[in-house]
């Protein structure tokens, strides 16, 4: 999450003896990331990432409170000045000027206010200037005000038309689906149902909660009674009708993170003392507050051992107790084992001894931790290990000249083949569905790619998505790839090479397949198992193979072990034959391999038209073949080809 901190701001809450260039510096070694530092006249602006889980640091207070903590660590002084507010405030679970309704599983904590006569105008100077330090346009006193608090503390609030709330009632429920509601930016939504919405008296929605405000009961220039509205809410039905709707704003963000209930008391009061103060109106003396579950004090335990022997440290508990009290934990010490209250604004993060030790690790500085080098055994590799298998597959392809791709899991509907699984919030409709084929995914990367001249051959290995019944999908890995502009000898070859790299017994059949040119597409075969296809697709002159990898893997022979190199030498000839067309070339070679043990090995080296060229391995393992022994098995071979072929001899 990212934030921009004007440092004329941040002086309100912390007072310092640390330069910007300081802060920005120290504060990046131990807590918030400063990313840089720009100017705004005399004013720093420092442009801060937050990591998503502290979103208590989200806000020029919460920033302070950090810098409180490191700043002396680093020897700059450093006090976090307390919020001030100019009157006591009440607050109760019921008031006379709203009738509540409120599902507490929705929302935790549900505060308001009646401010009554206020005069809607310019905000102050003081307000503009901060606002558009960070890059928030000014409107007018009461949005203002909002935009203003959220920023300084980290708590979005939302304002009402106090008269537009018919009944003076308030109903916090789910929404049910279908139902509709216009929010402040005239946008209309058809709500799914689950959403958390407010309805009035007279049944109308009102707000679409944490999201944003309706319509119907925006403060215009016409507003003279505003009811003040602080809330937190649960978190995932915030992101989910966030994310549904592709609505997000800073308030939504800060509301599905979770936020400290205790800071929607503190954010009333700021936020009544400046609507008071700008917009010259006057607050109720009752503050509605229904709180069902208050915070109840956390405690995490741990030990002095524990805390040293996870940082490699021999620190004392002086040392642990300075680092954590000024973040807002109380640590109580009994002999050597840590008791640490947790403030509540840390309560949702901070849950087991190891946090502990993150904290006392980052303030006491990761830079002054002893670097040493691990003791102990290294673990053995695993053994038969997937991500090995795939390793070694891409780097037999990529020997072969391939290059790995990575193309999108999530695509269109005219990406997958017959029941695929359908996202309900999908970014558009080119990620609607879980692809459960790799083929069109890498087709479609071929055909992008077509305007290069030169041939080339491009793969992946990933997974794709099968629906299951009442289960999540069943995810299998999947390599494939494509030829473009290659011969189809060669293509085939390749995969021939990659099938003899990885010491696989295998066949070819052919089958034919929709989007296959016929005759053209071969299923790879194991045995009685299929474990992969190769072939020529029907447009685009293009050469597609797949193969499933966890089964390429599990059925493939294991590694053959050394073997001793023949003593005889062997005699080589290459003989070319003329076929009759469409003789499958591959039954050939294994007719010629089974004739004769003493073939030890065939290649076909060459093809033109309807004549193909062999070159044939002799070899015997006990003797050396003489040319009577290799013309006795090169006439079987002719005579077999001839009779179960047709072949003729060139």
């Amino acid at each position: 999450m990212d934030i921009l901190i004007p440092n004329s701001w941040l002086k309100e809450f912390l007072e310092t003896n640390a330069t910007p260039k300081n802060i920005a510096r120290f504060l990046s070694l131990s807590g918030p990331s400063v990313e840089k530092i720009s100017k705004d006249g005399d004013d720093s602006i420092y442009h801060t990432e937050i990591t998503t889980n502290r979103v208590d640091a989200v806000s020029v207070y919460g920033f302070a409170r950090e810098a409180s903590a490191i700043l002396p660590r680093f020897g700059k002084k450093a006090k976090l000045l307390p919020l001030k507010f100019k009157s006591k405030y009440n607050f109760f679970d019921k008031v006379d000027y709203l009738d509540v309704e409120v599902d507490s599983k929705l929302c935790t904590r549900f505060t308001a206010v009646l401010i009554n006569d206020v005069k809607i105008k310019d905000s102050p100077q003081f307000i503009k200037e901060k606002l558009i330090k960070i890059e928030l346009r000014p409107i007018n006193n009461i949005i203002d005000i909002s935009n203003y608090i959220m920023h300084e503390l980290g708590q979005p609030l939302h304002t009402f038309d106090y008269d537009k709330i018919k009944g003076s009632k308030m109903i916090l429920r789910e929404s049910k689906k279908g139902e509709k509601i216009t929010t402040l930016d005239n946008k209309t939504f058809t709500l799914p149902g689950g959403d958390i919405v407010i309805e009035d008296g007279e049944k109308r929605l009102i707000d679409l909660c944490g999201i944003m405000g309706g319509k119907n009961s925006m403060v215009d220039k016409n507003t003279k009674n505003v009811l003040l509205f602080v809330q937190t809410y649960n978190p995932v039905k915030i992101r989910k009708t966030s994310m549904t709707l592709a609505q997000k704003s800073e308030a939504s963000i800060l509301f599905e993170k979770d936020l400290d209930e205790e800071l929607v008391s503190t954010a009333m009061k700021r936020s009544i003392d400046l609507f008071e103060k700008i917009t010259e109106g006057k607050s109720e003396n009752l503050i509605l507050d229904i709180y069902p579950n208050p915070y109840k004090i956390k405690s995490v335990k741990t030990n002095l051992s524990f805390i040293n022997k996870s940082l490699g440290e021999n620190l004392n508990k002086e040392d642990i107790s300075n680092s954590l009290t000024p973040l807002g934990f109380k640590s109580k010490w009994q002999k050597d084992n840590l008791t640490l209250e947790v403030p509540s604004f840390r309560a949702k993060d901070i849950d087991i001894p190891e946090d502990i030790v993150e904290e006392v690790a980052r303030i006491y500085g990761y830079y002054n931790l002893q670097s040493k080098l691990m003791k102990g055994r290294l673990p053995e590799k695993l053994f038969n290990s997937p991500f090995d298998f795939e390793n070694k597959l891409k780097d037999v392809l990529s020997g072969f000249g391939g290059v790995e791709i990575y193309t999108y899991s999530l695509v269109p509907e005219t990406f997958i083949e017959n029941s695929a699984l359908k996202l309900k919030n999908p970014l558009g409709k080119d990620t609607e569905y879980l692809r459960n084929t790799m083929l069109s995914s890498i087709k479609d990367a071929a055909i992008k790619n077509s305007g290069y001249e030169e041939p080339f051959h491009i793969f992946e290995i990933a997974n794709i998505y099968i629906p299951q019944k009442q289960n999540l999908p069943n995810e299998k890995m999947m390599l494939a790839g494509i030829f473009s502009k290659y011969d189809f000898s060669k293509a085939k070859g390749t995969i021939e090479a990659l099938l003899e790299k990885i010491k696989k017994d295998y066949s070819f059949e052919i089958e034919e397949k929709k989007e296959f040119l016929p005759n053209h597409r071969l299923k790879i075969m194991n045995g009685k198992n299929e474990i992969g296809e190769f072939g020529t697709l029907e447009k685009n002159d293009l050469i597609y193979y797949e193969f499933d990898i966890r089964l390429l893997q599990k059925l493939g022979n294991k590694l053959k072990g050394f073997k001793n190199p023949p003593k005889y030498p062997a005699q080589i000839e290459d003989l070319t034959f003329s076929f009759p067309e469409r003789t499958k070339i591959g039954k050939v070679i294994d007719s010629i391999k089974n004739l004769d043990k003493q073939i030890a090995k065939i290649e076909l080296i060459d093809t033109f038209k309807n004549s193909f060229t062999f070159r044939i391995w002799y070899q015997n393992p006990n003797k050396t073949l003489t040319n009577k022994d290799v013309e006795s098995i090169r006439k079987k071979v002719i005579s077999n080809l001839s009779s179960k072929f047709g072949a003729n001899i060139k």
